[in-house]
């Protein structure tokens, strides 16, 4: 059941988490899934990636990078250390493995075979880092936020959130996005 997004700094971050998570988790099965002498499913890898790139990273982590981290500053948290520095370091290590399961996915896809195991270690260590990053969020950093963010500050943040949802990504819409993750869990 969903939240009233507005009675929280985190209602909408928490619910975009359980998306990421959920995507997270098909591509972990994805890659469990042996395919003797052939690549992942590669099209399920790269809609995956895809996801990863415009909704968890562009859509939400805007959010958190631009919004709730600011917000969070000015209730006296340091942006370069502590949970805020934690957050956008992995921030910058997923889009790393993102980039890098792109890549990979364009070289399976001309055939080279080194490349498959190197998607997999590469799709797998993003799952795990994602994982991760989302249960320290969840359990410490939101928890603080909820904390500190509070009447017409929390207002004014999850107005902001809304107008960010209102963007466009690289042509998609923030459903055009939850559509694709739909796709997504319904094939997996």
């Amino acid at each position: 059941m969903p939240s009233d997004r507005s009675s929280s700094p985190t209602a909408l971050l928490r619910e975009e988490h359980q998306l990421i998570l959920s995507v997270a988790d098909a591509l972990s099965r994805v890659l469990a899934v042996d395919s003797p002498g052939g690549p992942p499913a590669v099209d399920t890898v790269e809609r995956c990636t895809t996801f990863f790139r415009l909704f968890a990273d562009t859509c939400h982590h805007s959010k958190e990078e631009y919004l709730l981290f600011p917000a969070l500053e000015a209730c006296g948290m340091q942006r370069d250390a502590g949970p805020i520095a934690v957050m956008l370091y992995e921030h910058e290590q997923g889009r790393a493995l993102v980039r890098a399961m792109v890549e990979l996915l364009v070289q399976v896809r001309a055939g080279i075979r080194e490349a498959e195991s190197d998607l997999r270690t590469a799709s797998a260590n993003f799952v795990n880092l994602i994982t991760s990053h989302i249960a320290k969020e969840d359990g410490i950093l939101f928890e603080m936020a909820d904390q500190v963010i509070e009447g017409p500050t929390c207002d004014a943040l999850c107005a902001a959130y809304a107008e960010l949802d209102d963007e466009r990504y690289e042509g998609h819409s923030k459903q055009d996005l939850v559509d694709l993750a739909g796709g997504i869990l319904e094939a997996g």
